[in-house]
């Protein structure tokens, strides 16, 4: 197999990537918390996931892809709890259950609702399903016993039903983002909350939380009724299908416990994965995750998306304004997974003229020739770019550059195909859809044929406008006619 190179913010450089074992590859992805439409923010996130499953592919490997759902939320208080809270629970409101009691339903409910629409928009944009959407609140007995190991490892302690990971007790905090232990003045402004009072410090993270009486989402467990912290779940799901970390529910520990690649937006850096190093390694004792993968931020007209700016958009905004999904998908290739995208519409209705001229350029091939053999130069190119950190700007480059040669149109055609393996632009779809022109147009075709023959220009030109009008354009070229689908 080829080589590839991704950059591992474990180690802050790009890295040849080895995987565990020859040709399998298991990838662990951060999921939405299910509570309402996932915005394209998010699916930037996992829109740079799947091109990573897709490349991997590309090369032979045989990906398991897991993503988690999130469908309980890590927050103490139900908006309509009374009476006075205990020390150390929060005012603030578990989202989940504050969009329950809104729209008068169960939180299993709302989340099965979100996570339908989730699925949805993952499959507009052409996002490869995962292997495995394992849902957190179908977990939480591994969570319990993953907790139970870091109590007896000596890294946990419980407070009056919660249990904190004493942070302090794991040297190596800190490694992946760099909120490392000597730098506490920072790391305690950074952290997400802090305004626990029951903590031995501000730095440690709850792994289980104690439930008020009247709490809607709780669980049974040793040290009472609670629900599982935020990054917790995700410790013990990647551990689960991804090792063979537990057995029968138990925690296992005569396996190996080792992921290929943990993937996630930048905001996950801290504290959601540097937190989930510390647990997972202190519990297993060894590395867990060879390769973190990060994507960055998606702004909208230069500010970081947020509701209170009015500029959280979702895939359904982008298709009730006309667009094409998949614009949005090109959009995302036209920059580097790292970097930060800014999104604007106008941004978006260049992605999709491009698009459009792709496909454009596409049904020109398949309408006047049969689709025939790869390009073995252009896809040493495309490999190269691709494997280098999932080049895909340099990849549509290749693209452009393609569609702008002198080859062979069966050869262009399926060099395109082969591309769109890792594109995912449904680029053999509208071909194959193109290719089927209407007898009505193949008529008219012939017709415009015989007037431009007999110099009756007039009459080609009042036949081309027609056969435009049936959503085809005609090209006049040295070898004859060519048909191209208007795609809009």
């Amino acid at each position: 197999m080829a080589d590839i190179f991704l950059t591992n913010t474990l180690g802050k450089k790009k890295e040849k990537f080895v995987p565990i074992n020859s040709d399998k590859v298991g990838i662990y992805s951060c999921g939405p918390t299910v509570y309402r439409d996932i915005h394209i923010g998010n699916l930037r996130t996992y829109l740079s996931a799947d091109i990573l499953k897709r490349v991997l592919t590309y090369n032979g490997y045989k990906v398991y892809h897991v993503k988690n759902i999130t469908d309980v939320g890590h927050m103490r208080t139900d908006p309509a709890t009374s009476g006075p809270r205990g020390a150390g629970e929060e005012a603030a409101i578990d989202p989940i259950i504050d969009e329950a009691l809104k729209q008068g339903k169960t939180p299993q409910e709302v989340a099965s609702e979100y996570t339908k629409k989730f699925l949805d928009d993952e499959k507009v944009l052409n996002i490869i399903p995962a292997n495995v959407f394992p849902k957190a609140t179908e977990h939480i007995s591994e969570m319990i016993e993953l907790t139970k190991q870091l109590l007896e490892k000596g890294f946990a302690y419980e407070t009056r039903g919660t249990i904190y990971f004493d942070v302090k007790r794991f040297a190596d905090y800190g490694k992946l983002s760099g909120n490392t232990l000597d730098k506490m003045d920072k790391l305690l402004g950074a952290v997400r909350v802090a305004t626990e009072t029951d903590k031995k410090d501000s730095i440690d993270f709850a792994l289980w939380k104690k439930a008020q009486n009247d709490r809607s989402l709780k669980w049974d467990s040793p040290w009472g009724e609670g629900f599982p912290g935020w990054h917790i779940e995700c410790s013990a799901m990647s551990l689960k299908y991804l090792t063979d970390a537990f057995k029968d529910g138990e925690f296992n520990h005569e396996q190996s416990r080792r992921i290929d690649i943990h993937t996630g937006g930048e905001d996950n850096i801290f504290p959601h994965h540097e937190d989930e190093i510390a647990q997972s390694e202190a519990a297993t004792g060894e590395k867990v995750v060879n390769y973190w993968l990060h994507a960055g931020f998606l702004l909208v007209d230069g500010k970081k998306m947020a509701r209170r700016e009015g500029n959280v958009y979702t895939v359904s905004d982008l298709v009730k304004k006309s667009f094409n999904p998949l614009a949005f998908r090109y959009l995302t290739l036209t920059t580097h997974y790292r970097s930060r995208l800014n999104f604007t519409w106008d941004s978006l209705k260049a992605a999709e003229t491009a698009l459009n001229n792709l496909y454009r350029e596409l049904t020109g091939y398949v309408t006047n020739g049969e689709v025939t053999s790869v390009n073995s130069d252009f896809e040493k190119k495309f490999v190269d770019a691709v494997n280098n950190d999932l080049d895909t700007p340099a990849a549509l480059t290749l693209v452009w550059d393609l569609v702008r040669s002198n080859m062979p149109v069966g050869e262009k055609a399926a060099t395109l195909y082969k591309f769109d393996e890792v594109l995912g632009l449904d680029l053999e779809k509208v071909a194959e859809e193109a290719a089927e022109v209407p007898e009505e147009v193949k008529k008219l075709i012939e017709q415009r044929e015989e007037a431009w023959k007999k110099g009756d220009f007039s009459e080609s030109d009042k036949l081309r406008n027609e056969i435009k009008g049936k959503g085809y354009e005609v090209v006049d070229t040295p070898e004859g006619q060519k048909l191209k689908k208007v795609v809009s």
